[in-house]
């Protein structure tokens, strides 16, 4: 019975995601209404965020935010879908690249490159990033958090590697880029490092957003043991359906940085992407549940 209902979400997804965005937008507009007039999708927490994050903005202004920021998820989930049907050459159209000639000298010199994302709409859209950096000897790759659900996890996992790109268990992410300059592949690869740190990951503690903050420290890690440059990837939501990404510098060689360096780099740039368009980054986690206490200087 489960295999009949995996067959027929399959095929329900495959009929949405052939549909063009101007159909699909005005689902996205139902789905906002719904979200964040009639269900409340986590308003408190969006709302608790929000005004945490931004003291000196008023009642109307967060509520500004909070109703774009729902515009945007919505519009993002059925961006998402369409990324299930969508041909090489409209994802080309709809984001666009800043900065990318940097990295691919990185690989056509054989540099490994890590790249931090951060929960910013569309990042989903930026796993096609192997239509304009296919560099030969090389690989896009980014990692990923395994879903309870088997058919949500599959179908992401599709979507996702679509466009010359391949995903990544985070639990064996290092040993997989290791095996792959094994082979003399230059590897690419992204980290969504805005999460909270799993429990085997120390953390890196600092400010984010007017809260002290404890950052991912794994990717880090990762970037000096394969003494990888280190960019950041800045996302811009331009209008509906369009994204522009700028590649900002983060480390040449992050083997030469010292511990915690690279992580707040990423973090002061997180913000500012955060702080300039705020309404494109995810706020329905309960990202400071749990407080955190700055070191001692």
């Amino acid at each position: 019975m489960a295999r009949v209902g995996y067959k027929l979400a399959d095929g329900a997804m495959w009929l949405l995601s052939h549909l063009p965005l101007g159909v699909l937008y005005p689902l996205g507009y139902a789905l906002y209404l719904l979200l964040y007039y009639v269900v409340r999708y986590r308003r408190k927490v969006v709302m608790a965020n929000l005004a945490a994050s931004f003291p000196d903005r008023s009642p109307a202004q967060l509520r500004a935010i909070a109703k774009d920021f729902y515009l945007d998820f919505a519009d993002y989930v059925v961006e998402t879908i369409r990324l299930g049907g969508m041909s090489e050459r409209e994802i080309r159209r709809r984001v666009t690249y800043e900065n990318l000639a940097m990295v691919l000298d990185c690989l056509k010199e054989k540099r490994p490159v890590v790249a931090y994302f951060s929960h910013c709409f569309n990042w989903e859209w930026v796993t096609s990033l192997g239509v304009v950096a296919d560099v030969e000897g090389s690989e896009r790759s980014q990692v990923y958090r395994p879903l309870k659900s088997k058919w949500m996890d599959a179908y992401m996992l599709r979507i996702r590697e679509r466009f010359n790109s391949r995903c990544y268990a985070k639990a064996t992410v290092f040993r997989e880029l290791l095996r792959r300059r094994k082979e003399g592949i230059t590897t690419f690869t992204g980290f969504m490092s805005d999460q909270k740190p799993s429990h085997n990951d120390p953390g890196y503690v600092t400010m984010l957003l007017n809260h002290p903050t404890a950052m991912i420290s794994g990717t880090e890690t990762v970037a000096r043991k394969l003494s990888a440059a280190v960019v950041y990837f800045d996302m811009t939501k331009l209008q509906r359906g369009r994204y522009h990404v700028r590649i900002v510098p983060i480390a040449d060689d992050a083997s030469l940085t010292t511990p915690g360096e690279i992580t707040e780099r990423y973090t002061r740039l997180l913000e500012r992407n955060i702080e300039r368009q705020p309404s494109i980054w995810l706020w329905t986690h309960r990202r400071w549940k749990h407080r955190v206490e700055l070191p001692a200087d």
